[in-house]
């Protein structure tokens, strides 16, 4: 008999909201844009809904930085952290996967498991070099 199962599993997809008034893109998103004051509403009863922007692309890295001093239970010397700045201006904070990072470099940010840890996965986005 063939396992099927393994097509049922959705990839991760880290996703911006988008403002449905102003079209401003947030990752993470506010309760209320800073922009034209539209209000959230999760449940989406009260307030019209915000669209969900996919995060993954090509883009910059902004600024980073390495964490030596990992809580017990990680199986890594450091983690590396950076913001980058994607093609249509959203900054995002990222999991940073480059073995000599620079500022500026071009760097493509995609979903996956951000965590060394055992235990659940932990999805967000993670930045490597093309």
């Amino acid at each position: 008999m063939v396992d099927f199962s393994i097509y049922d599993q959705k990839q991760p997809e880290v996703n911006a909201l988008q403002c449905p008034n102003c079209k401003t893109v947030y990752y993470p998103a506010p309760m209320v844009c800073t922009k034209c004051h539209t209000r959230r509403d999760p449940s989406q009863v009260f307030f019209s809904a915000w669209d969900k922007v996919p995060v993954e692309g090509p883009c910059k890295l902004l600024t980073w930085t390495r964490v030596w001093a990992l809580p017990e239970g990680y199986n890594v010397k450091y983690l590396q952290f950076g913001v980058v700045e994607f093609e249509n201006g959203l900054r995002a904070s990222v999991r940073l996967e480059a073995d000599e990072p620079r500022t500026g470099m071009a760097l493509y940010a995609a979903a996956g498991v951000t965590t060394e840890r055992s235990g659940k996965d932990v999805y967000g986005l993670i930045a490597r070099a093309p």
